[in-house]
């Protein structure tokens, strides 16, 4: 009956990884950086237009008067077209068009119900709505000065233009879109370079990333709790902490130096707007090996090693190829997503870097719920009930654990499939705190099965005495010095004396049984 309880969680961890990979296909990048650079960016043909996406962020109006403006900047936005399309006749103009993601369908038309078009064709001209060569536009029903459109002209035969108004400022909360469009097929090979800058009124952290920066602060707050609380125990049983305790104590202490960089790289990008590239490679970088050790933490902790066996034997090599193996795929994949990109990665070449992870992620689901079965099966062979008791518990914390993970990656789908536009940018920041939320909560859980104690070294592989080491076991392993101590010292000094007193009493009985 527990082999087939044992496939059966086997088989719903196959099914979970199945999700996971899922998940990390279609999860997307980090959100853009609040300076966007363009070196000689091309424009792309779309429909009846040439079009250059310049960004999309999330900005957040003043509330009072006296606050900060939220503003986009240009700075040294220039425009350059080809010789040939410099010797053509009359005035070609670029458009510039900022837009609230709410009033996206008032850039474009169609004139009969087909293919909507950014810029007039000929025949919404005939009806009159609009001027051929223009772009498309309908004042929003909050603003009549919105989506706004501003104008750049190449004079004469003028092989550059440049932008020359300055800034545009943000009166209303909302995800911002900034757009250069050419409806002139003569600008098709048109080049752009020059910057913007995106600006809240607390800094340049775009607005869906602002809440993250505050999360931080309250994640390195509850990991210095748990060091405390673990250190405490750590330091006082330290002539009996295991191997397996240095390992948490690792995972604790890079986790909260993760939380700490990563504040002080959001507060950096807020104020700068840019991310530095060593801070950056440093926070990815402990993110990797914290994400590796505890993965290989939890594997190592199904297999027993610890408390059921002293060490992993042959799969020592195995345990630690994967772990390196993981480490580089993980270092990898975060490098190019947030080390040196102001932009999102693309839809092949991001593709190519998280199918790794997705694989490896997998696996590594497997491999931990195959060997904790194993474990529970010898556990429960050997009849040491209290381990039993632990790993149950542990078992349960990781059923809790890969139950709410995927309720989360279904609700993640769902909320990126129904907001495609990021209309609902206030609240996405909570996408990315679950997972850390939910990394810290199963620490915890390791942290309150395996917390040093008094005897935990002494008795740690005890279930090789037989059956009477359980007791001595649930002193060691579940409680403290001052609970456990005397207990423990109770339980000897009973055993012994009943022992002692078992034999005296045999002895009587034979010589009462000689003298009949």
């Amino acid at each position: 009956m527990d082999r087939g309880l044992a496939r059966r969680r086997s088989r719903s961890m196959l099914f979970a990884a199945s999700v996971l990979c899922l998940y990390i296909l279609l999860s997307s990048s980090i959100a853009l950086a609040s300076i966007h650079i363009y070196d000689h960016e091309p424009f792309r043909e779309v429909g009846n237009t040439y079009l250059l996406a310049g960004g999309s962020e999330a900005i957040v109006a003043p509330l009072a008067a006296t606050d900060s403006p939220a503003y986009i900047r240009f700075e040294n936005i220039t425009f350059r077209r080809t010789k040939g399309a410099g010797k053509a006749r009359g005035s070609a103009a670029v458009h510039v068009i900022i837009f609230e993601a709410a009033d996206r369908n008032d850039i474009g038309g169609s004139a009969y119900g087909g293919q909507r078009a950014i810029c007039c064709t000929p025949d919404l001209a005939k009806m009159g709505v609009c001027k051929q060569g223009d772009i498309i536009r309908r004042p929003s029903a909050t603003d009549i000065n919105w989506p706004l459109i501003l104008d750049v002209h190449f004079k004469g035969k003028s092989l550059t233009t440049v932008l020359d108004f300055n800034k545009v400022f943000i009166k209303k909360t909302g995800m911002y879109n900034l757009f250069f469009v050419a409806c002139d097929p003569n600008l098709k090979d048109m080049v752009m370079s020059g910057k913007t800058f995106w600006k809240n009124p607390d800094g340049y952290l775009p607005g869906r990333m602002a809440p993250l920066m505050k999360f931080y602060v309250f994640m390195a707050l509850a990991y210095v709790c748990l060091s405390i609380i673990w250190f405490f125990q750590y330091v006082r049983f330290w002539d009996d902490v295991l191997q397996l305790q240095h390992c948490i104590t690792a995972v604790i202490a890079l986790g909260l130096f993760e939380m700490i960089l990563w504040y002080f790289e959001y507060v950096n990008f807020n104020n700068t707007g840019m991310r530095p590239i060593v801070l950056t490679t440093w926070v990815v970088t402990v993110g990797s090996v914290r994400k590796t050790i505890s993965r290989l933490l939890i594997l190592s902790v199904s297999m027993g090693y610890g408390v059921v066996r002293p060490t992993l034997g042959g799969l020592t090599s195995k345990v630690l190829l994967l772990g390196i193996t993981y480490f580089l795929a993980s270092e990898l994949l975060n490098i190019t997503e947030y080390v040196g990109t102001i932009n999102d990665v693309s839809g092949r070449a991001r593709l190519l870097l998280v199918l790794p992870n997705a694989f490896l992620d997998a696996f590594l689901i497997l491999w931990i719920f195959t060997s904790l079965s194993r474990t529970l099966e010898q556990l429960q062979a050997k009849r040491s009930s209290v381990k039993l008791d632990i790993y149950r518990k542990f078992s349960n914390a990781l059923a809790v654990t890969v139950i709410s993970s995927v309720a989360w990656i279904g609700y993640e789908v769902y909320f990126k499939a129904t907001d495609p536009f990021n209309e609902r940018w206030q609240s996405a920041w909570i996408i990315t705190a679950f997972w850390d939320i939910l990394a810290f909560a199963l620490l915890c859980v390791i942290c309150y099965l395996w917390a040093p104690s008094q005897s935990s070294q002494r008795y740690a592989y005890s279930e090789e005495v037989g059956e009477d080491s359980d007791d001595e076991e649930a002193q060691s392993l579940t409680k403290g010095k001052q609970e456990g101590q005397g207990e423990l010292n109770l339980v000897r000094q009973e055993k012994n004396g009943g022992t002692d007193g078992s034999f005296d009493q045999e002895d009587e009985s034979e010589e009462e049984d000689k003298r009949e």
